[in-house]
Formats: C-alpha cells, sequence, structure tokens
C-alpha cells in the first residue's frame, strides 16, 4: 500500500523550516517550486456544497481569459468548468489516458524512453544500499529520458507526478528517521533512506562531543565522521557489470578514461575516504555554511570552501550540482552536518532537492537532540541506580555472600530494590533486602535514603526488629505515601544461628545440605511506612553447608502468576538444582543465583528483581575460645595466659609473643573504663581474629604521644602490628578487634 505523506511530512518554504536557498547556496527558497508541486498536484475545483473536489492530473486547464492571470485561470476559471456532473471528469481522465497512449507510441527505435519501472519512492529507502539502480532523473527521482515539451499536458503530469514523488519520498524518509530511538538508529535511517534514491554517497558528520541540552562548549568545535554509505564501489561506475562501458567512450566518466575528480569521494574499496576529525574555524567558509543552517550545493560560492575544509583538502571534491551540503541543527545549535553525493553517471541535483535535503536534515537533527539528551537521562538513572547498590559484597567470615539485580525494562534501568550485606561486630553479618514502591528517580532516592539509615542502625548493632522500626520512622518522615517492604536478618557464623524480621517481605527460602528447601515461616509484618506497627523477629537454625536466599518480589509475582506460586516453583526450582550438583555439597552460589534467574518466563519480568544468596559456613566450636575476665589489675595478665594457652592448642605458638603484647595492652583499656566483665574472645579462620567487649560506649582513638607520656602508645602497637584493627560502638558498649596473619597462609586484601 502506498504510503502518503501527511502535510507536516513534505517540504516546508525556507521560512518555515529553514532550508531553501538559491543556485549560489545562500539565497531565498524556491517558492515557485513549491507553488509548481502544488499547482500540478493537486488543482482544487468547487463541488456541491462549496467542498474542494481535486481535478485529476493531467487534466489541461483553460487558457487564461483577458486580464486575468494565468494562476488564477488554473484557480477558479478551470473548477467552473469541472462543476458538472462526472462526464467531464470521464472526458479528462480520457484525455489523460490518450496521452499516455500517444507518448508511449512515440518512443519507437531511435527515440528516448523510460529506461524500465520506475521504483516507487516510498520503498527504495528500504532496499539494501546498492540493491537498486538508482534513479537518475532530474532530482533523481524520475527515469532518463527527454522531458516532455512545456507547457503540454504530458509534461504537466510528468512534472506533477515528479513532485509527487518527491513529497512521498519525503515523507517515507522522515519516517524512517523518526522510528529511531538511540543515535545510531538514527544516522543509520537517515543512511538508508537516501541511499540510493536520493544520493548515491552519503556523510554525516557530528559534534563530538555532542552537546547535551543547555550545555555550552568550552573548547573548539570538532565535527567526527559518525557515519558514511554509499551505492556501490568505483568498479561498478567504470563498468556496468556485463562487461559494456557505463558511458561512451571519450565522455566524462567513460569507462577507462574516467575522470577521478568527479567521483564523489568513493575509494577503490567501495569505501568514502574522508576526514575522520574536523575543527571548525571561527570565521571559516564551513563555519559560515552552517551558520546559515539551509542546505547549499557544493558548487556554491561558499561550499567550495567548506566542503574541502570538512573532508579534507586531499579528498576531491565533486564539480557542479552534485553534492549538497546540509548543516544538521538541533534546537538550539548546529549539531553536524550531513554531505550528500552523486556519481556522473546520474543527473545532478535540482534546486528543489535542497527543500528534500532541508527536510531530511531538520528531522536527523531534532532527532538526535532527543536521544542525545535520553541517553544522558538513561545514563542519570543507570549512575543513580548503580550507585545506590553495593559495588561488591564483603567476605566477611563463616558465610559466603553473591548477588544480583535485574532492573525491569532496559530502557528504565531505575527501581526501589536493594540488597545489602553488613558486616556486624562479633563476626556477624547483616543480610538486607529491600522493595520501594515503584520504579522511578524517586523510588530509587528513597531506596538509598532507606538503605543508608540501615547501614546506619546496623552500625549500632540494633537489633533486626528494632533496626525495621527505626526505617518505619524514617520512611513516615519522608512522605506519608513512602512504602516499602523490608526483610533485615543477622547471622552468627560462631553459633550457627539466624535472627530475621520481616515487614511485609515475601519470606525467605533456605536450601539445605541435602538438597531439601523450605520457606522459613517468618512473621509476615507490615510493610515500611504504615506506621504504629510492632515488628517481631525469630531466631532460627542456620546449619553450616545451608543457603539462605533472599530476593523481591518481582521474583515470584508476575501477571501470569501469584506470589506464593512463585515461591512454591522457586522453591522446587532450588531443591532441583541441588539434586543435579550432588546432595553431598552444596552448588556453588553464582551459579544457583543464574540457575535462579532462568526461570523466569518472557512475561515473568513485570518488576525489578533483588537477590541475595548467603552460604553459611560457620566457625567451628574447637576453633573459638571465649572468657570473661572481671575489670581487675590482674585482667591484663590472665588475658596473656588464656591467649597463650589457646595459640598452643592450635598450634600457632609463632604468634604468642604478637597476640600477647596487643591483648595485654586492649584489655588494659578496657579496663581502666569498664565496670562490669570484659569479653575475649580469639577466632581461627583464615586470619587470628581478636575480639575485646566492655560496656564503656567511648571508642579509643589514636593519638601520638610525648616522649613524657607514661600511656597513649597501646593504639599505637596495635596499628603497627595487626593486620587490621577497629572498634565498633554497640547498644551496651563497644568492641575493639584486630586481626593477626596466620604463619605461612596468604594474606586477604
Amino acid at each position: 500500500m502506498t504510503e502518503y505523506p501527511t502535510s507536516q511530512e513534505g517540504p516546508q518554504p525556507a521560512g518555515a523550516s529553514g532550508g531553501g536557498s538559491d543556485e549560489a547556496g545562500h539565497g531565498k527558497a524556491p517558492i515557485a517550486a513549491a507553488e509548481a508541486v502544488r499547482t500540478h498536484a493537486q488543482v482544487p475545483v468547487s463541488g456541491q456544497g462549496g467542498a474542494e473536489v481535486p481535478r485529476p492530473r493531467g487534466t489541461a486547464a483553460p487558457a487564461p481569459g483577458p486580464g486575468q492571470p494565468a494562476e488564477a485561470s488554473r484557480a477558479s476559471g478551470h473548477g467552473a468548468a469541472d462543476t458538472g456532473s462526472g462526464g467531464a471528469r470521464t472526458r479528462d481522465d480520457e484525455a489523460a489516458r490518450n496521452a499516455g497512449r500517444r507518448d508511449a507510441a512515440e518512443s519507437g527505435p531511435g527515440r528516448a524512453g523510460p529506461p524500465g519501472p520506475r521504483v516507487p519512492l516510498g520503498t527504495a529507502p528500504l532496499l539494501p544500499s546498492g540493491a537498486p539502480e538508482p534513479l537518475s532523473g532530474a532530482g533523481g527521482l524520475s527515469p532518463v529520458g527527454g522531458a516532455p515539451p512545456a507547457g503540454s499536458a504530458t509534461g504537466e503530469v510528468t512534472a506533477a507526478r515528479r513532485e509527487g514523488d518527491r513529497l512521498r519520498f519525503v515523507g517515507a524518509a522522515t519516517r524512517r528517521i523518526a522510528r529511531g530511538i538511540d543515535l545510531d538508529e538514527i544516522v543509520l535511517g537517515l543512511c538508508r533512506a537516501t541511499v540510493p534514491t536520493f544520493s548515491d554517497a552519503i556523510l554525516v558528520y557530528l559534534r563530538d562531543p555532542l552537546p547535551v541540552g543547555d550545555e555550552r562548549p568550552v573548547g573548539p568545535v570538532v565535527l567526527r565522521l559518525r557515519r558514511t554509505d554509499r551505492l556501490r564501489p568505483i568498479d561498478d561506475l567504470t563498468d556496468s557489470g556485463a562487461g559494456e562501458p557505463a558511458a561512451t567512450a571519450g565522455a566524462p566518466g567513460a569507462a577507462g578514461e574516467l575522470d577521478f575528480s568527479q567521483l564523489p569521494l568513493v575509494g577503490p574499496q567501495g569505501d568514502l575516504p574522508a576526514a575522520e576529525l574536523c575543527e571548525i574555524r571561527p570565521g571559516g567558509a564551513l563555519a559560515e555554511v552552517l551558520r546559515g543552517v539551509r542546505p547549499v550545493f557544493g558548487s556554491a560560492a561558499g561550499a567550495k570552501d567548506a566542503l574541502p575544509e570538512l573532508l579534507g583538502s586531499e579528498h576531491p571534491v565533486p564539480r557542479g550540482q552534485r553534492a549538497i551540503l546540509a548543516p544538521l541543527r538541533g534546537r538550539r545549535r548546529v549539531i553536524g552536518a550531513a554531505v550528500f553525493l552523486r556519481t556522473p553517471d546520474r543527473d545532478a541535483f535540482e534546486q528543489n532537492d535542497l527543500l528534500v535535503a532541508a527536510q531530511l536534515a531538520t528531522h536527523t537533527a531534532l532527532g538526535i537532540d532527543k536521544a542525545v539528551l535520553y541517553g544522558r537521562e538513561a545514563y542519570i538513572a543507570d549512575e543513580l541506580q548503580r550507585t545506590m547498590l553495593p559495588d561488591s559484597l564483603p567476605q566477611p567470615t563463616g558465610v559466603r555472600l553473591a548477588s544480583r539485580y535485574l532492573p525491569a525494562a532496559e530502557t528504565a534501568r531505575v527501581g526501589g530494590d536493594w540488597y545489602d550485606a553488613i558486616p556486624l561486630p562479633g563476626s556477624r553479618v547483616a543480610l538486607v533486602v529491600g522493595d520501594v514502591m515503584g520504579h522511578s528517580m524517586t523510588s530509587a532516592a528513597i531506596m538509598g535514603q532507606l538503605r543508608t539509615t540501615a547501614q546506619t542502625l546496623a552500625q549500632l548493632d540494633l537489633p533486626p526488629a528494632e533496626v525495621l522500626h527505626h526505617l518505619d520512622e524514617q520512611a513516615q518522615r519522608l512522605g506519608s505515601d513512602r512504602m516499602a517492604t523490608c526483610l533485615y536478618a543477622v547471622y552468627d557464623p560462631v553459633s550457627h544461628r539466624i535472627t530475621i524480621a520481616n515487614a511485609g517481605h515475601p519470606p525467605p527460602v533456605l536450601l539445605h545440605l541435602g538438597g531439601r528447601a523450605e520457606v522459613l515461616r517468618v512473621p509476615p509484618g507490615a510493610p515500611i511506612g504504615v506506621g504504629g506497627v510492632d515488628f517481631e523477629a525469630v531466631e532460627l537454625d542456620a546449619p553450616a553447608g545451608a543457603t539462605l536466599l533472599l530476593y523481591t518480589d518481582g521474583l515470584v509475582e508476575s501477571r501470569l502468576r501469584d506470589v506464593w506460586t512463585g515461591i512454591e516453583q522457586l522453591r522446587e526450582r532450588l531443591a532441583t538444582t541441588a539434586q543435579l550438583t550432588g546432595l553431598d555439597h552444596p552448588p556453588p552460589l553464582e551459579a544457583l543465583c543464574d540457575d535462579v534467574l532462568d526461570m523466569l518466563g518472557p512475561g515473568d519480568r513485570d518488576d525489578d528483581i533483588a537477590l541475595l544468596a548467603a552460604r553459611f559456613d560457620g566457625i567451628a566450636p574447637s576453633d573459638v575460645a571465649y572468657w570473661f575476665l572481671d575489670p581487675e589489675e590482674t585482667a591484663p595478665g590472665r588475658a596473656r595466659r588464656f591467649a597463650r594457652r589457646a595459640l598452643t592448642r592450635w598450634g600457632l605458638e609463632e604468634l604468642s609473643d604478637s597476640l600477647e603484647l596487643l591483648v595485654s595492652e586492649v584489655v588494659t583499656n578496657a579496663v581502666r573504663y569498664a565496670e562490669r566483665p570484659v569479653t575475649l574472645r580469639l577466632l581461627r579462620t583464615d586470619v587470628l581474629r581478636c575480639e575485646v567487649g566492655d560496656d564503656s560506649p567511648q571508642l579509643p582513638r589514636q593519638r601520638r604521644a610525648r616522649d613524657t607520656d607514661e600511656g597513649g602508645r597501646g593504639l599505637f602497637l596495635v596499628n603497627r602490628l595487626a593486620r587490621r584493627w577497629g572498634a565498633t560502638r554497640l547498644s551496651s558498649g563497644k568492641v575493639v578487634w584486630f586481626e593477626l596473619p596466620l604463619p605461612g597462609a596468604h594474606e586477604r586484601r
């Protein structure tokens, strides 16, 4: 079906589109040519009820009367002649058909005729570049052959048909350009729409970097060659493909005597060798042409110097009107330029082709402007989401972690889902998964605030239910409609227990070592932001080798299934995966996460998905030593003896001197301020970790002691001898810890 352009898709006068110019390249738009399109293509005549009825193309207009202009005769007198019944229009149609038959009968041997069937302009740009033979009539849009005599009925029909084809081409080309979303699609649409129907080759230059919005360039304006396209290689221009020359011998462009200066930058391999970068010199010819905005012929006075500046002085510039330089102007500034080129075996561009080039350049530039703005917004959204999620998960002692995050769609990469893993004192770790209502920039911002609040509360070592309570208060402060679900769990590798509190979130799934998967019974609770609701925590066993899976509802809920059906499918999927990998060892975490995401079907991606998997390794009781020390002067000595005894049992006597010195300093500082018993715990994992806890909330601070000071050097020794050290404030006091590398073990960094 033929596509007809709307009134907005056809070429507009220069005053409307900024695209026309005279033969010199910087005059006014050819208004007469546009009027000819409207006059010949469709002449309104008055019908019944005052409606305008288009006169069939090819009907000869009556001669103007005395004192009446020819255009007025076409607009008024001819319309009166067609006011009768349909008989007059039938005779006009018959006359047009007879004229066509006479034209066909006159074209015999020795006479120029059409070179074959015409290529519909609405479909030619959709063909691969180089597939159809270029149309080489005037403007490249009509067949080769002698033009009918001016003023004849056949001449008017041919001219009107050519201009109608031109309008349809512009409509189809602009629609193809408008289909692109990103920058490359828009530029590709311009190239495919114009080659070979409008030109044999095209070069598209864009500013580097492309300006975004109201940004002003701070350096020189540079154009970079973004894309090129051409009809066929140079070998095809010198040979017709069947061994016959493409032009008569001795003529310009003939085989063997080809004038290379007329070829539009087509190299031996069919490429378009042109300058990759071009810096626009202020006041230069190229700057003046781009400032004028309107397309110009390559033979125009300003373009003769602008094209070598753009393409490079070493590359030939086609002669005559075989090149059009069209600036690409966006909403606020010129963002590039397009060069349309034609080969010598095809007619040169016409004046009306400047209007076509202006329309193509305007639609392309506006599309590129929107694509750049969209790309910047997508980049900001992606950076916002990425920075609000952890770059990498910690690997605390006794637990291994893996995570996945999938946005609802690639075009909208922001959402309110998040996950986190927060190391806690005592080798514990807090596992958090949450989901803010919606997936917009606002949801992502609220998610970032709640995640930061959860991290702060976790560092205070508050119980899980208290953490959710404070998150609920924070959500109410952010707004009355700020709703979110969250699941907060704390895993202790020493006691092999996990404490979980839930705020309206789907329950976690625990995969045991033997392959059994169970949905943990956790009180559902109310979502965060409701207010006035108490949260309840439960403590469950976390056996070594088990895997806990925390997720958001996007994994188990969609338009095709409810949330509990999805949870059951997830449980079955985990059990099946464990059966495949073997019952004597747990499946790898990364592969398990990928396998869980594979359960999603084509219609299951309705929401963002956050996934956090935790493998519980735990710490064996034989690797833990724990003591209570009364806050007395003898406490440091007792701590040294306990530490020496533990190292002897573990076979780590090499660390005795360093450990005894550091334990003595830390315990001495704790005894000085503590009122209740001090705790001392040693953990042997891949490092030797020592933890000293007391009831004083004041954190120790390292300072440089003077020569006359009797104290103040304990933390200096800890900082110099320990691999790592730190202090964490708890709700009941604080914990000071340090780590020593095991002899012969590779240090984790």
